[in-house]
């Protein structure tokens, strides 16, 4: 059971969540884009001041990565490139 009665030591939040989970399984999701966000801490003031980045509209795509431990997840660094991306092909 990966439930936890607080949130983990890792965990950058602003938000409280009803639930928190320690990092364990590693789940893919697709989403219609990234956007930014006030209030979720991916890439925080990295490229706006007091924002961070969120996937919007996120689904599961019911793949569950038994391939991968937390630690292979996507990084804040490939996110970061992922929005940039989407960015250019905006234009």
């Amino acid at each position: 059971d990966y439930r936890r009665e607080d949130r983990h030591p890792r965990v950058d939040a602003l938000l409280e969540a009803d639930v928190w989970f320690s990092p364990g399984l590693v789940i893919e999701v697709l989403g219609d884009e990234i956007t930014l966000s006030p209030i979720h801490t991916a890439a925080f003031n990295r490229i706006r001041e007091e924002s961070g980045l969120a996937i919007r509209f996120p689904r599961f795509t019911g793949r569950w990565r038994v391939d991968k431990a937390p630690e292979d997840a996507t990084k804040v660094d490939e996110i970061v490139e992922m929005y940039n991306a989407q960015l250019k092909t905006l234009k």
